[in-house]
């Protein structure tokens, strides 16, 4: 996998990213002003990040796995230590489906009812491959999302939800913050 440099990060245009980045040179990034990225993050190939109006925030030791999308017109933010396996995707911008507005960006915004709203991905939350998150949710620290999900409302902290919609199966466990904090004190 090639990444990009730190110089050719820079002139990419973000508005602001931290140390140690890997982006691959396969990913496709629209609107950078509109996106931040912390430290130790690693996002691979053919990955898709869309600033948009009210951007992206990605925290520090990130891992977006291959074929990831991240929609931030409506607001996304990643906290710390999250990861998105691959093929996750994170609408904060979505067409209205219930037959009431017509759908796509070729169509004038007065025709459309298009739903805008954030994402908060909290801290040390991991989302399983092929999974969904639309608008205007929380998943709560801690929180795993088992593949093949989707995540239509907010998420409790450290639990483990899987289906569609995404339902608890059973409590996660928080051992992982002794391990951050041990972490944390090596560096």
């Amino acid at each position: 996998m090639s990444f990009y440099t730190s110089e050719e990060l820079k002139k990419i245009g973000f508005k602001n990213f931290g140390e140690n980045i890997k982006i691959s040179k396969k990913c496709s990034i629209y609107s950078p002003e509109s996106i931040e990225i912390g430290n130790n993050v690693r996002i691979d190939d053919f990955c898709l990040l869309s600033g948009g109006e009210k951007g992206i925030k990605i925290g520090s030791n990130i891992h977006i796995a291959a074929f990831s999308a991240i929609y931030g017109e409506g607001g996304v933010l990643l906290e710390d230590f999250c990861t998105l396996s691959s093929r996750v995707i994170l609408y904060s911008l979505t067409d209205d489906y219930s037959g009431l507005s017509m759908t796509n960006p070729t169509v004038p915004k007065e025709y459309t009812g298009v739903i805008k709203a954030p994402i908060t991905i909290s801290k040390h939350v991991i989302i399983g491959t092929n999974s969904t998150v639309l608008p205007n949710v929380v998943i709560g620290e801690g929180s795993a999302i088992g593949a093949h999900s989707l995540v239509t409302k907010n998420i409790n902290s450290w639990g483990i939800y899987a289906g569609i919609p995404a339902k608890k199966i059973k409590d996660r466990s928080k051992v992982l913050l002794n391990k951050e904090l041990k972490m944390l004190k090596m560096k």
